[in-house]
């Protein structure tokens, strides 16, 4: 994932995430660092929703391409 510049991911979360809400979590996560704690509080989901959230996006987006 380190080879993805922020626009980069940005762009690839916006292509392929249809989910507003998901798409929110993924950009606060990668872009701007956020803990699964904080976005837990953040979006008001558990911290295990969250993680689902992420790993689920994770194998998707940043697979090779």
């Amino acid at each position: 994932m380190m080879e993805y510049s922020n626009s980069g991911i940005i762009l690839l979360i916006d292509e392929y995430v249809h989910s507003e809400r998901d798409r929110g979590i993924l950009k606060r996560r990668y872009v701007d660092g956020l803990t699964y704690e904080r976005l837990a509080e953040e979006f008001d989901l558990s911290v295990a929703q969250i993680k689902r959230i992420i790993y689920k996006y994770e194998k998707y987006l940043f697979k090779k391409r």
